[in-house]
C-alpha cells in the first residue's frame, strides 16, 4: 500500500471514529433530555451517567443524588469505591462547592485577613448566631495563624426578620467590617436599612443551595463543608492537613 493510500485510509478512519463518537454524544444528550422530562424540575445538564450502569448522577448546586435511567427510582446517601474506599459522591459535592465559591468574588463579601494569608475560608454567618460571635471575637488569633475569613450572610431566619434586618444595615454601612464587629456585639447599626448592592439575598440563596443547615459553617478550599465552630488553633491543624 502506497503511503498516500495508507494516509487516505488512515484520515477515513478517523473521521469514521469522529462521526460515531458524536452520534454517541447526541444519543447521551438525548437520554439525558428524556430522563430529565420526568424529574420535576430536572435540567438535561443537571445529569451524567454515574460509574454503576444504568444509573444517572443528579447534581442540584452541591446536592446529589442518583436516578435510574428509566426516571422511576431515586436513591440518596454516598457512592464509595470499594477498591479505593472513596467517597465519588463527597468528591463531586466539594468539586461543586469550590465552583459555587468561586463565583462570589471579594466585593460581596466581607473580608477580615492578615497581611500574607496562607489559608482561606469562606464562612456563612449570622449577626446573631453565638457561635457566629465567638468565631468573630477570636479573628485576631484566626488572622494570626494565616486565616484568611471571607463572610457571606446567612441569616438563618430567613427574610423580613431582625437577623436580616441586621445583615442589610452591616452591609449598606460606610465600614462594613465595624459594622459587622460592633453588630456581632450586640450594638445597633446607624443607617440605612437597604441599598441597591446588598448581596444578602443571593448569599443566603447560595446557603441553601449548599445545604447549610445551622451557622457559622465553613467551606475550605477544597470544598470541604464544616458545620459549626472550630477554634483557631484546631481550624488551623485541620488546614495544614493534621
Amino acid at each position: 500500500m502506497t503511503p498516500s493510500r495508507i494516509a487516505f485510509v488512515t484520515l477515513a478512519l478517523s473521521l469514521g471514529w469522529v462521526t460515531l463518537h458524536e452520534q454517541a454524544q447526541a444519543q447521551a444528550a438525548d437520554l439525558r433530555i428524556e430522563l430529565a422530562a420526568k424529574i420535576p424540575g430536572a435540567r438535561p445538564e443537571d445529569l451524567r451517567p454515574s460509574p454503576i450502569p444504568g444509573i444517572y448522577e443528579l447534581t442540584r448546586g452541591a446536592d446529589i443524588a442518583y436516578v435510574s435511567a428509566d426516571g422511576k427510582y431515586a436513591i440518596t446517601g454516598d457512592l464509595y469505591d470499594i477498591a479505593s474506599n472513596n467517597n465519588l459522591t463527597e468528591t463531586k459535592r466539594r468539586n461543586a462547592r469550590v465552583k459555587l465559591m468561586s463565583e462570589i468574588p471579594d466585593s460581596q463579601t466581607l473580608v477580615f485577613s492578615p497581611q500574607h494569608p496562607k489559608y482561606t475560608v469562606n464562612v456563612f454567618t449570622d449577626v446573631d448566631c453565638a457561635y457566629c460571635r465567638k468565631l468573630h471575637s477570636q479573628m485576631a488569633e484566626y488572622n494570626r495563624l494565616g486565616i484568611r475569613v471571607r463572610y457571606l450572610f446567612y441569616p438563618r431566619s430567613g427574610p423580613d426578620t431582625e437577623s436580616w434586618t441586621k445583615a442589610e444595615e452591616v452591609w449598606c454601612a460606610k465600614d462594613r467590617n465595624d459594622a459587622l464587629t460592633r453588630a456581632k456585639r450586640g450594638e445597633n447599626i446607624a443607617g440605612p436599612k437597604q441599598c441597591g448592592n446588598s448581596p444578602v439575598a443571593r448569599e443566603y440563596a447560595l446557603g441553601q443551595k449548599l445545604n447549610i443547615g445551622g451557622t457559622p459553617a465553613l467551606v475550605l478550599e477544597d470544598g470541604e463543608l464544616l458545620p459549626g465552630y472550630l477554634p483557631p488553633a484546631m481550624l488551623a491543624q485541620r488546614l495544614r492537613g493534621g
